[in-house]
């Protein structure tokens, strides 16, 4: 018998150390400037005093995360949103979340 384990666990999601500066960075050269570098700024405040507070890095991490799905999504957002489809039949993920809780 061995006693190394079968199967290696998952390793959580983990920016670059550079990460946040680089995502900063390209917000500030998008086109979404104004609006992306303050929302940005304001959540990884908030993630940044969280993690003082439970010694965990998780929040740092999803904040990073997150802008780097929406800064690489951006491009395929305007395309759609350009070629004029409409997309009211759609339901609002945000409101079915609500009736759930």
């Amino acid at each position: 018998m061995s006693a190394q384990p079968e199967h290696t666990p998952a390793v959580p999601y983990a920016p670059a150390p550079g990460a946040p500066a680089e995502l900063l960075a390209q917000l500030r050269a998008s086109d979404r400037a104004d609006r992306w570098v303050p929302a940005f700024e304001q959540e990884w405040t908030q993630a940044l005093e969280e993690s003082r507070r439970t010694f965990s890095l998780a929040g740092l991490y999803a904040v990073v995360q997150a802008w780097q799905a929406r800064v690489s999504s951006a491009p395929a957002v305007d395309a759609f949103l350009a070629s004029g489809r409409d997309d009211r039949e759609f339901v609002d993920l945000e409101e079915i979340r609500s009736r759930r809780r």
